[in-house]
């Protein structure tokens, strides 16, 4: 004769000694992990030492007045600070995220949103008090559109090789400078009250922060 199961309720020191067939984390604590498995404290160590070097290149008078050395190595340390970003979007191990379903792709876009910031926020510290070339508005408008040019690499070549997008974008954006070009594609390149500059780094982060939110690391 068949019974019925019995029920049973499993308490929180129940499911506390489950092991790996417990549930798994949510919320804060798996947004913390994500942070963790994607690099993310050495990405804010990078970031702290991009805030250092302008500090010092503003210290040594390196980077002084709006001459177009003073905004290419301005420019440099703004790659160094998007490049950090973009790799950070790898992990080495694969998504063990897959399995949270539709909240891995806010778990990218939230890791993105909050290494961005955090990008803008450190030169923005590593300048206070020193005269910097196109001031605050400079750096928040090319620090995205370049993290924006390494997220859309890390989608189209794997975490690892993030860097290389906004190094080459740098490179064509150094030459733009000595130029002189108007395109606001060269957002690097143009004024701080630059509208068109504007629009289009914004138009380049909010497509490659959906693309990375979507997509990921090519490599995961």
């Amino acid at each position: 004769m068949t019974g019925a199961m019995p029920r049973v309720d499993l308490g929180p020191d129940a499911v506390r000694d489950m092991g790996p067939f417990r549930p798994g984390p949510t919320g804060p604590r798996l947004f913390r992990l994500h942070l963790i498995s994607r690099q993310a404290p050495g990405a804010l160590a990078a970031l702290v030492g991009c805030a250092v070097l302008l500090r010092v290149a503003l210290h040594l008078r390196w980077i002084q007045g709006g001459g177009a050395s003073a905004q290419q190595l301005l420019l440099l340390i703004e790659c160094g600070a998007a490049a950090a970003v973009a790799v950070a979007t790898r992990n080495p191990f694969g998504e063990s995220e897959r399995s949270t379903g539709f909240r891995l792709p806010l778990l990218r876009l939230g890791a993105a949103l909050l290494l961005t910031g955090a990008a803008v926020g450190a030169l923005v510290l590593g300048a206070v008090g020193a005269r910097l070339p196109g001031g605050a508005p400079q750096v928040l408008r090319d620090v995205p559109g370049l993290t924006a040019v390494g997220l859309l690499t890390a989608a189209a070549l794997g975490g690892a090789l993030a860097w290389v997008g906004p190094l080459t974008y740098t490179v064509v954006a150094e030459f733009a400078l000595l130029e002189d070009w108007h395109t606001p594609w060269m957002w690097p390149a143009r004024p701080p009250h630059d509208l068109g500059a504007w629009v289009c780094a914004g138009l380049a982060f909010a497509a490659a922060t959906a693309v990375a939110s979507v997509r990921g690391d090519r490599a995961a």
